[in-house]
Formats: C-alpha cells, sequence, structure tokens
C-alpha cells in the first residue's frame, strides 16, 4: 500500500521479489543497488537466516513519473525463498504494491518455482491482499547458464492462468533484462496509482531507473 507523506512530498511505493531460494532474487536488487547513484539510495540492508537473507533499500529514481509536484520512492525487497521462513515471507509481503517474481531457468528448479509460486499466493491471501488484485511481472532467470528450460515450458507452470504476467528473460548475474522488469512493474504500480489516487493529477511516463 502506497505511504504518502504530505511533510517530505514524497509517496513512497513497496516492491517485493519473490522466488525460490537461489533463485536471484539477492542479484537483482544487488544490481540495482550498484547501478543507482549513492544520492539517490539508501543502503541496502541484510536480514541474515541461516540459509537465505532479507535485503531491501530505497531509491529516489532520477527520471520518474512526479504526482502533483510529490516524488516518488520505491522501496525494494526480497523475501527468503526457503519454506521454513514461510512467516518472514508473509511479514515482508505485508502491504507490497507490486511483485517481481523471479524463477529459476534451471530444469532441475521447476518444482521449486512452483512451490515458491503457490507460497507467495498463500501468503498474500493470508495477508488479505489476493495476488490477482496486485502489479506483478515474472522474471525468467538465469537464461545464461547451459540447457535453460524452454520459456513455454515455464510459462505453461507460472503463467498459464486467466491472467497472464509480463514475461522477462533475465540473467540477472550480468544484469541483463533487470531493470527492463523493475521498470515494467514500476509502470504498472505509477499507473495503477494514478488513477487511484487524489494526489495523482499529472504525469510523465515512469522510468524508475537507468538501464
Amino acid at each position: 500500500m502506497a505511504v504518502i507523506n504530505h511533510d517530505t512530498r514524497e509517496v513512497s511505493f513497496k516492491l517485493v521479489y519473490c522466488g525460490t531460494p537461489m533463485g536471484g532474487k539477492t542479484t537483482n536488487l544487488s544490481y540495482i543497488h550498484s547501478q543507482i547513484g549513492a544520492d539517490q539510495r539508501g543502503d541496502l540492508v541484510a536480514l541474515a537466516t541461516a540459509n537465505d537473507r532479507t535485503l531491501f533499500f530505497d531509491f529516489l529514481p532520477v527520471h520518474t513519473m512526479v504526482i502533483n509536484g510529490y516524488q516518488t520512492k520505491f522501496m525494494l525487497y526480497t523475501v527468503p525463498g526457503q519454506v521454513c521462513y514461510n512467516a518472514t515471507r508473509q511479514m515482508v509481503l505485508r502491504g507490497t504494491d507490486g511483485i517481481v517474481f523471479v524463477a529459476d531457468s534451471q530444469l532441475d528448479r521447476m518444482e521449486e518455482n512452483v512451490i515458491a509460486w503457490r507460497g507467495m499466493v498463500r501468503n498474500l491471501e493470508d495477508n488479505g491482499t489476493p495476488f490477482d488484485s496486485l502489479p506483478a511481472v515474472l522474471q525468467l532467470n538465469k537464461r545464461d547458464l547451459p540447457d535453460p528450460a524452454p520459456v513455454p515450458y515455464m510459462e505453461y507452470l507460472l503463467n498459464s492462468g486467466p491472467r497472464r504476467l509480463p514475461v522477462f528473460e533475465a540473467a540477472a548475474g550480468n544484469g541483463y533484462n533487470v531493470f527492463a522488469t523493475l521498470n515494467a512493474l514500476a509502470q504498472e504500480v505509477l499507473q495503477r496509482f494514478h488513477h487511484g489516487s487524489h494526489l495523482a493529477t499529472s504525469s510523465t511516463a515512469p522510468q524508475p531507473a537507468p538501464a
């Protein structure tokens, strides 16, 4: 849920990266953080668990939508993928404005992708925020590794329902389509806010961060 600060004239949006353990969520955030100027972003903070991490930081994009004089700020989070951290995932997902689901393209990770997807949907429902009500994109990560799973097969597993998400093939390790994924989600989040908020009376096309 967007947070409006009238004192600083900022509107903050929470974007959460979900997916399997070691699927590339952390790599996405680390790459984005490394490419944004220090004066435009906060520190990359890690809350460590035994086998996974929750990362977060916020940033003010250089080129973005201006909402009736209010700047936009994005807060980016990852959630731990391990099943045993279900309570942490549900907590991080609370109040999210948009979702990136990072799927691991390695063939032996397909079952884990599906488990992570179902867990994400269940966590959102438990929070009272149905997945279908949120802006979301699907990133098929690790396409640079040998013999990745075919895209149609991954879409059949994760994106064959009535709602079809935007899909990005990516290689977060070298930054390929990392910002394209983020930009697509940010645009949808801002457009929804623009149409639903009394603040949003004027805007320009959003560009959350340089590619």
